[in-house]
């Protein structure tokens, strides 16, 4: 009860109180003072959400990527086809493009085949190449018709740190011919009496610098010394020094000048030394421009102590576009006469009794260009001089198996010259080039003995698949006129040679290759008296060492 009381009280107390605090305020409600603030809410940060990625699922499949890269093409608007008739090709179709590879085969009329190529050192600054080969073969119907042709060539270069090269070269070839040109029926030979055998061993050196000196200058000192030689005694030194120099005077005039010597020393089986010298000074202004380029000089020369001035002048001339060019030509030159240079012309010559240079002029106008980016033409019409031409006719004294050399003093001819070439990259290439000559004067022989009149070649090659690559030549010229043993003129019957080879890779390192010569087994006579090979056959393999090719 006490307790009661006590809480009945203080509520009364309570309730007391807080009247009179509601008394107080309204009495002091006149002297309030109302306070207030601006209110700006402001949002809870919100709660970044981490996430956590799960790892890629494993992919092993090999992906297949697509790449577009351009052809590459060789263009060859400028560098026109060297037309260089043979009388006979044994494997016209040349040698593979290996770097490091033997080739072996064999064929018909007894007929081994070899080279091997070898590449030492770098692409970049220096390298060593080495090139061997050796083929021969033997006549099943015409006795005697054997012929060898063997040979090995060093050639090496560097690079120095100073951008000039410098090259030497090295080379042993010995050519066995059997004179086999003679009435079979009536007369007989020991084989031995019949060798024609000519042996040759060249040096060659030089250097050149790369980029022009500081006072734009560039140099090219060359050379070339050869020590020829038959089986009868005759020996031979040619040496060629050649000192060229050229300078321009800021992109479009330069001067061209140089030094030329050219010794040769003929001594033959029978009789005196026989030197044969020529000297010359060419000089010449150049002038070049996006559309006209001029070469323009004049050459001092001296025939051992015949002194000429021989013009050297040529144009080129850009028609609208590159497409186009128009080429011009005044020029003389010497082909040397030499017992080397006779022989590789007509290897069934006699030992020659005098040497004499073959002047040639040649004064002619052309186009040039290309038709497409595979596609590229060259075509000249020019009027030709020739003085001291050597002319080659049957020893008749001698039953008519050797030739003899009768040097025209000065024969005239209109040529027609051409050359068309189609190449795609490295898997298409073919061209074709004629040489039409029309004889208009001579003066001291009734014709021009063993020159053809019209001479065509023609040559392909495909990379008909990967592995797979076709080659294809084929040669023709009219039949060119012969001194008959009479004393009159004939003329051979034309001449056509059609040669094919196919090879193909069986493994990474081992090819097969096939050759087939004068599919149509034309019997022709490139020098009379001289029946060529009918078809023949070769077969073998190559073995490569390049690994890189592979």
């Amino acid at each position: 009860m006490r307790y009661l009381r006590s809480g009945i009280f203080l509520v009364f107390g309570i309730c007391g109180l807080s009247l009179t605090v509601l008394a107080q305020r309204d009495t002091l409600s006149r002297q309030t003072i109302n306070i207030t603030s601006s209110f700006k809410p402001v949002l809870k940060d919100a709660v970044k959400i981490n996430f956590s990625a799960a790892p890629p699922t494993p992919d092993s499949a090999r992906p297949r990527l697509t790449y577009s890269i351009p052809t590459g093409e060789l263009f060859t608007t400028y560098q026109p086809l060297a037309l260089q008739p043979l009388a006979l090709a044994i494997d016209s179709t040349g040698k593979w493009g290996a770097s490091n590879f033997v080739k072996v085969g064999f064929g018909n009329y007894q007929t081994p085949f070899f080279q091997a190529g070898f590449t030492l050192g770098n692409a970049g600054n220096s390298n060593l190449n080495l090139f061997a080969h050796y083929v021969s073969s033997e006549g099943s119907k015409i006795t005697n018709q054997n012929f060898t042709d063997a040979g090995f060539t060093a050639y090496g270069s560097t690079i120095t740190a100073k951008k000039l090269e410098l090259y030497g070269k090295f080379g042993i070839d010995q050519d066995k011919y059997y004179l086999y040109g003679y009435n079979h029926d009536t007369l007989s030979y020991k084989k031995s009496d019949l060798l024609q055998r000519y042996q040759t061993i060249s040096i060659n050196g030089g250097f050149r610098n790369l980029d022009p000196t500081q006072f734009g200058l560039k140099y090219h000192p060359d050379l070339r010394i050869a020590v020829f030689s038959d089986n009868h005694k005759a020996t031979e030194t040619n040496a060629v020094l050649d000192l060229p120099l050229e300078k321009y005077v800021g992109d479009a005039f330069g001067v061209k000048l140089g030094v030329n010597f050219d010794f040769t020393r003929y001594t033959p089986g029978i009789g005196k030394p026989i030197t044969n010298n020529i000297y010359t000074l060419p000089l010449a202004l150049l002038f070049k421009t996006p559309n006209f380029n001029l070469h323009a000089g004049l050459v001092p020369s001296w025939d051992n102590s015949s002194f000429r001035l021989l013009p050297d002048i040529e144009a080129e001339v850009i028609l609208g576009t590159e497409k186009t060019i128009l080429q011009l030509g005044w020029l003389t030159y010497y082909d040397k006469g030499s017992y080397q240079r006779y022989a590789s012309i007509n290897p069934y010559l006699s030992q020659p009794i005098q040497l004499l240079n073959t002047r040639v002029m040649e004064r002619y106008a052309g186009f040039k260009g290309a038709i497409t980016d595979y596609f590229t033409y060259n075509a000249k019409l020019g009027y030709t001089q020739y003085n001291n031409m050597p002319l080659f006719v049957n020893d008749y004294s001698n039953d008519g198996k050797t030739f003899l050399i009768r040097n025209e003093s000065e024969l005239q001819a209109v040529e027609v010259q051409g050359e068309v070439a189609f190449m795609k990259a490295e898997d298409l290439s073919i061209s074709a080039g004629f040489h039409w000559r029309h004889f208009t004067k001579q003066e001291t022989e009734n014709k021009p003995w063993g020159i053809p009149p019209r001479e065509l070649n023609s040559t392909l090659r495909w990379a008909i698949l990967k592995d797979l690559w076709l080659k294809g030549d084929l040669f023709f010229f009219q039949g060119p006129k012969y001194l008959t043993s009479t004393g009159g003129s004939d003329s051979h019957t034309n001449g056509m040679d059609m040669n094919a080879g196919l090879e193909f890779r069986i493994t990474r390192q081992l090819n097969l290759w096939v050759q087939a010569n004068n599919i149509f087994n034309k019997k022709y006579q490139r020098w009379n008296q001289y029946q060529t090979y009918g078809f023949n056959i070769l077969g073998g393999i190559v073995f490569r060492f390049d690994q890189k090719n592979n």
